[in-house]
């Protein structure tokens, strides 16, 4: 049985558009943290998500791997601090 995830679309439009994606400068760092989390092979995490049936549906592992990365990338290491900044 495949575990069920909570959505994630990253390209994902409002009601009344532009999409998130748009509102940031085409350098923006988190064009480049996409592109490393498509790279990154999540499996390992993955895999224990799937053999788990208990529980809401968690967010996407490149969900909560992307906030990390960009926490990290910004010189947030603590996790209280990144819950707060956002």
């Amino acid at each position: 049985m495949s575990k069920t995830y909570r959505p994630f679309e990253p390209d994902q439009m409002f009601l009344l558009p532009p999409s998130l994606i748009d509102w940031l400068p085409k350098d923006h760092m988190v064009f480049f943290l996409r592109d490393v989390l498509e790279k990154i092979d999540l499996s390992p995490i993955t895999s224990v998500y799937e053999r788990e049936e208990r529980g809401y549906p968690p967010y996407h592992p490149k969900v909560m791997t992307g906030i990390l990365l960009y926490g990290y990338a910004s010189g947030i290491w603590s996790s209280r601090k990144l819950a707060k900044r956002w």
